[in-house]
């Protein structure tokens, strides 16, 4: 039988229809049939490292299937496998669930407080299947020691000595006004004999709300082993509880894309379902009122290279002709045992902006877990209706999701490990990036590094410490491969890289214009090409992770060090940036990892941000005194001259200046020469604050409140930088919880280009409330023009440009030098070209390419000129 003629079809997410598992009649229980919710299908699946679409595991490469069962690899605490589709509600409802169990040996023992068997009731920090999936505790039910049943923290002894090698654990819950009473079972499913039995075990209602899992939780301090522990033919059944048919997660997990110059590039992010013999990956669109296949693959089987190990697949389609939106779909046809099903992730490839007058840029950065799976987030965001969304760095942390990270160098355990946490982010925000383009830039901690000084990519000395010390050495602790990797899951969908040549080890980039809806963004890698402090100052800076614990040591007096911050490669990328104006772009901004510029202070005598997750958080409207600018160098305001440069170059752009990284929403100007002489920047809050850091600088706070603070102005920070503060958002008290959300300064931003007024609005909010104009933190909103991002005084003015039309030129002035000066294009019919020393100038106008340039040389600058230049413009 051809099992390609019996297809169905499953889509995937929140616009998703019903999944509905095949029926199964259970034995009647407690002499009432019941209607059957659930039976694991694992016998019709292959071999594979992942257990299905209807599952959670706990980690990720901790289960596989393998012989019709989802096997736990390991002898460890805590590991678990949620079935989403599932869950026990607050009601009291009559239940049966079992599953049969597989242990590695007859005889087996376990240390006290162990558990194989099953966790109901499992619930996580928010009521969201997702976070019970993830971090749920619940009522374990199970095989513990010498032969005792474990129910919650209740051990009940048997006549056993020791478990037989395969078992079979029932659980029956008879719903009792506010209660259960529990019948747990065991058999040996050698035998058939009946080994232990309860029916007198009651438990509240509300512990058994929640997610069902199955469980391999060993207190043992003995090494793992592989295929530890087994379980098959899960089965649960009830009258009254229902499937949740849109709680699936993969084969297709969630999808990016941009589209840059008529090119689209999305890319696709899957599980590990490479081993599935004859699968294809579709991409699709909606077009001429039906479904039209663009593109077909596969997933490459792992080991073939890093993009194997990323599960991850990009479409690209070179010529996108579409004016209007076009909904896509990726659809993953997985053949099994019995049938061929067909799951569907779909979006929306959104209409470009280029007509609207107004662009709107969702900003994130910093995302841990403490509001996984951040359905606030997502809600407002619905309000906002931003064009474009932007992640800038830091989408997981190591510890996201519990469990620490893996560094133990076999690219597969870390690949898995890594996508685990990248899932996770694709779980709580792919519903903001389903239907609108995303740009997304990973920072250090998608590495696996607190710091990143990349030093062109070398690798880092891990030979005696994987921390600090490592980092400090320069360059990436983890393999080449790995790092390419991550890249690939977060980046292969922006725009081509502006040089693609990779950097030592292999290690690609991704430094790239991205040209949409008439905002022309300059993407950059902040690290990678960053010199390590460590090795570039003198030794009695002592410098540890990056910041300078010699007090007598005066980082301001090495301005001049020679050292990198963005590299020669990223610095001629910016100068053939600043000049293009191609394909409709009218304003430009610059998206990075970090800010030119360390807005942050600590306790004067603190040398080392050690201390930032305990200090203690004001209430609201107080002034923390004691502080003083910190030195420290994982930010772009070191090293300083390099930064001087990055800005002087930045500002002949007029370009606005959108930042993550600091775990602390800024707003400031930046100066080179002077206070205020270059462009603004925009740092926006961290999602989740596990570092909260803080800006309280030594100055009179005697008029001093939350609205009106006293930490704006012009500052010198502690590398000799200049800058302007405009507003920040520090931490403060709440009584709102979850008080880590509240307290520690989270939050995003929206950033609106209107193209018409060439203004820039900067808006900021706090999570966890409405994003309404009174709702956002002190000193936002701001509105700036595109011109203020070039803010240096001018000293003398050209002859006054004058057009017969409104073209929207870009004017480009150049010294006797032939040194660009600027490039803005100005949609007004006048424009007086202001410079910053008197002598004689090039300006070059351009107006499309069917439109002949305007070259005046020789143009002679005047204090207050009064003349002009009159444009007339023919075809060419």
């Amino acid at each position: 039988m051809d099992r390609r003629k019996y297809i169905k079809t499953i889509s995937l997410g929140a616009i998703a229809p019903a999944f509905i598992p095949g029926a199964l009649n259970l034995e009647k229980f407690w002499g009432k049939p019941q209607e059957v919710i659930f039976r694991s299908n694992w016998e019709n699946w292959p071999d594979m490292k992942w257990i299905g679409p209807e599952y959670w595991g706990n980690r990720l490469q901790d289960w596989q299937l393998k012989d019709a069962k989802a096997i736990c690899k390991v002898k460890a605490k805590n590991r678990s496998l949620h079935l989403l589709t599932l869950q026990k509600p607050d009601t009291p409802e009559t239940f049966q669930t079992q599953v049969n169990i597989h242990l590695p040996e007859a005889g087996f023992q376990m240390g006290k407080g162990s558990c194989i068997g099953m966790r109901l009731g499992a619930k996580g920090r928010f009521e969201d299947y997702r976070s019970s999936a993830v971090f749920g505790q619940g009522v374990d039910i199970g095989l513990s020691a010498a032969g005792d049943i474990k129910v919650g923290d209740t051990l009940i002894p048997t006549s056993l000595e020791s478990w037989p090698k395969e078992l079979n654990l029932k659980i029956k819950a008879l719903a009792q006004n506010n209660k259960y009473l529990l019948e747990i079972t065991l058999k040996d499913l050698a035998t058939g004999n009946k080994l232990f039995s309860d029916k007198s075990i009651n438990l509240p209602s509300q512990s058994l709300a929640g997610n069902f899992a199955l469980l391999s939780h060993i207190e043992s301090t003995e090494s793992t082993s592989e295929d530890f522990v087994a379980f098959a033919d899960w089965e649960i059944s009830s009258e009254k509880l229902q499937s949740k048919k849109t709680q699936l997660f993969g084969p297709i997990c969630f999808a990016q894309y941009t589209l840059h110059n008529q090119k689209l590039k999305l890319t696709a992010q899957c599980t590990p379902f490479e081993a599935i013999d004859g699968h294809q990956v579709y991409l699709e669109f909606f077009k001429d009122g039906q479904w039209q296949r663009e593109q077909s693959t596969k997933l490459p089987e792992v080991g073939s290279s890093f993009k194997a190990s990323s599960r991850a697949i990009n479409f690209v389609v070179p010529k996108w002709k579409f004016k209007e939106a076009i909904p896509y779909r990726v659809v993953a046809e997985i053949p099994l045992k019995n049938e061929t099903i067909r799951y569907e992730y779909k979006g929306t490839i959104a209409q470009e902006p280029k007509k609207k007058e107004e662009v709107k840029a969702a900003v994130f950065s910093c995302n841990f877990d403490y509001g996984f799976p951040d359905n606030d987030v997502v809600s407002n965001m619905g309000l906002l209706n931003p064009d474009i969304i932007m992640f800038l760095g830091d989408q997981f942390y190591e510890g996201t999701g519990g469990f620490g990270a893996t560094y133990n160098g076999n690219l597969e355990e870390t690949s898995l490990d890594y996508l685990r946490k990248w899932y996770m982010f694709g779980w709580s925000y792919r519903e903001l990036f389903r239907h609108k383009p995303c740009a997304i830039i990973p920072d250090d901690h998608d590495v696996y590094h607190g710091n990143v000084w990349g030093e062109s990519g070398k690798n880092a000395d891990t030979s005696k410490n994987f921390g600090a010390a490592a980092q400090d050495s320069g360059g990436y602790k983890m393999p080449a491969d790995w790092v390419n990797m991550i890249q690939f899951t977060q980046t292969s969908h922006l725009p081509d890289p502006f040089d693609p040549t990779p950097v030592k080890q292999g290690i690609n980039v991704y430094y790239t214009h991205w040209n949409y809806g008439g905002i022309s963004f300059a993407i950059l890698e902040d690290r990678k090409f960053k010199s390590a402090p460590k090795n570039v100052l003198p030794k009695e800076a002592k410098v540890w992770n990056g910041f300078i614990t010699n007090p007598d040591f005066d980082i301001k007096k090495h301005k001049n060090i020679e050292a990198k911050l963005l590299g020669k490669r990223q610095h001629k990328f910016l100068e053939d940036w600043v000049e293009d104006w191609e394909n409709g772009a009218e304003m430009k901004a610059v998206l990075s990892q970090t800010n030119f510029a360390t807005v942050a202070t600590l306790p004067k005598n603190e040398l080392t941000d050690q201390v930032v997750p305990s200090l203690a958080i004001p209430e609201k409207g107080k002034y923390v005194e004691g502080d003083d600018f910190t030195v420290d160098m994982d930010s772009n305001g070191w090293p300083a001259n390099k930064r001087d440069e990055a800005i002087t170059i930045i500002r002949k752009a007029f370009a606005f200046h959108i930042a993550g990284d600091q775990h602390l929403g800024s707003f400031i100007q930046y100066g080179v020469q002077n206070h205020g002489d270059s462009g603004y920047a925009f740092a926006g809050p961290a999602l989740n604050n596990i570092w909260p850091r803080r800006f309280w600088p030594p100055v009179d706070f005697s008029k001093h409140t939350f609205k009106k603070p006293s930490y704006t102005g012009d500052f010198i920070d502690g590398f000799g930088n200049k800058l302007s503060v405009l507003a920040v958002a520090n931490p403060h008290k709440s009584t709102q919880e979850p008080k880590i959300l509240s307290q520690r300064a989270t939050g995003y931003g929206l950033v609106t280009f209107n193209k018409e007024k060439r203004t820039i609005k900067t808006e900021c909010w706090p999570r966890l409330v409405k994003p309404t104009p009174e709702n956002q933190n002190p000193g936002w909103p701001i509105t700036i023009s595109q011109q203020d991002n070039y803010a240096r005084k001018a000293t003398a003015w050209l002859p006054e440009l004058r057009f017969k039309t409104n073209l929207k030129p870009v004017i480009s002035v150049f010294n006797d030098k032939n040194e660009l000066i600027y490039s803005i294009k100005i949609n007004t019919i006048n424009f007086k070209p202001k410079v910053f020393a008197k002598g004689t100038y090039t300006v070059k106008i351009f107006f499309s390419k069917e439109i002949k340039s305007k070259i005046f040389k020789n143009m002679v600058a005047k204090e207050n000129n009064t003349t002009f230049k009159q444009i007339n413009t023919y075809k060419s």
